[in-house]
């Protein structure tokens, strides 16, 4: 896929950023006015560590990780809602939001109008989808940390674990999008959403599963991001570490492209 074929000049790489940046200050400039959707989806992870916390987790107790150590069984979910919670806030922005302003509010064909490009666009709303995803890691470790849920110093890596979920998710978020013609086709989005969910080892051990659901599981974009943060919370550090972040950024690289090229095609003639 080529430079032009993206909607893309020979220009400075600062340019793009430049230019991507005034797509963040207008989507900062609306949502300080109504701030309060932007937490919408942080609650359902945090009210599932509570359960874990005070409900399940007193009738599971502890859980072997992958090393095979026992740990708290709140301790050993609590990282995946953390990536859980990072995906639902890129998804939540890079979706539905997304859909009204391509299919009906027309805010991108204004700003086509304008110096910006469909690559702009896609990287600027990309970007933003990322940040309200970090909103919600923040949140979400700052929860961790009171409940006494951080084993290791490590776990300051969540967060850019958490910024790189974000940006996978966002990606593959709006180049979804860009393919939907209906809001019921948001219902798919959903149920893409809870299946990776539940099956992500975001509750259980990969090994509890059957030989071939851990295959499927392990295709998983949130399994992946599972493992980081886990690890890191975990204070555990593995080379296979960089495979699970190499596929993420790739996800997240290929949504954007793909982002750019759909805008391009169906905002320009």
């Amino acid at each position: 896929m080529s430079a032009q074929s993206l909607g893309l000049r020979v220009i400075p790489a600062a340019v793009f950023g430049r230019r991507a940046r005034s797509v963040l200050e207008r989507n900062l400039f609306v949502y300080k006015h109504i701030w309060i959707i932007l937490f919408s989806g942080f609650f359902e992870p945090l009210f599932y560590l509570f359960a874990a916390r005070v409900g399940l987790g007193q009738l599971v107790g502890d859980v072997r990780n992958g090393s095979g150590e026992r740990i708290d069984y709140a301790a050993f979910v609590a990282p995946a809602l953390l990536a859980a919670s990072a995906m639902n806030g890129a998804v939540y922005e890079s979706t539905m939001n997304i859909f009204f302003k391509l299919r009906y509010a027309k805010v991108y064909d204004g700003m086509l109008a304008t110096p910006l490009g469909p690559f702009d666009i896609a990287l600027g709303e990309i970007g933003w989808s990322l940040i309200r995803g970090a909103l919600y890691a923040v949140g979400f470790i700052v929860v961790m940390w009171v409940a006494g849920l951080l084993q290791s110093p490590l776990a300051v890596l969540g967060l850019p674990a958490a910024l790189l979920i974000g940006f996978a998710f966002a990606g593959a978020g709006m180049a979804a999008t860009s393919f939907m013609r209906s809001w019921q086709d948001f219902d798919l989005v959903n149920l893409a959403i809870l299946v990776l969910f539940l099956f992500s080892a975001t509750f259980y051990p990969l090994s509890v599963y059957p030989p071939w659901l851990q295959l499927v599981a392990q295709l998983s974009p949130l399994y992946h991001g599972v493992v980081l943060i886990r690890s890191f919370t975990l204070g555990t550090l593995e080379l296979t570490l960089l495979w699970h972040a190499l596929f993420l950024a790739a996800m997240g690289s290929v949504g954007l492209a793909v982002s750019a090229f759909r805008l391009r095609k169906l905002l320009t003639p």
